[in-house]
């Protein structure tokens, strides 16, 4: 399975360059990264167990490196990995007091 994600900004309409994310299968860390320039993340790309995952971003820590405040100190998204062998891709689209999340390709 390989997990990547894309974090927009959706004030600016921009990526969310320098976002820390991390991968967690249950209570295991299963990896952690930092969004790119262009607001992109891969963090798996071999097999990992099926069953819940979250992706957790630190859009506080993040949002105070821009100068604004935030209502999400963090966000984490919990997904099902039914197919290991699968690509699974979880944007956030992020502003101040909300955010949305899909299963992008």
């Amino acid at each position: 399975m390989s997990v990547s994600t894309h974090v927009l900004d959706s004030v600016t309409g921009r990526p969310a360059a320098g976002m820390a994310v991390a991968l967690h299968a249950g209570d295991a860390l299963v990896a952690a990264g930092t969004t790119d320039a262009d607001g992109r993340c891969r963090l798996v790309e071999g097999p990992t167990a099926a069953g819940p995952h979250r992706l957790v971003f630190g859009t506080g820590d993040w949002s105070a490196a821009q100068g604004r405040e935030t209502f999400w100190p963090e966000v984490a998204l919990t997904f099902a990995v039914r197919e290991p062998a699968e690509h699974h891709h979880v944007p956030l689209l992020l502003s101040p007091f909300a955010y949305s999340t899909y299963r992008g390709s």
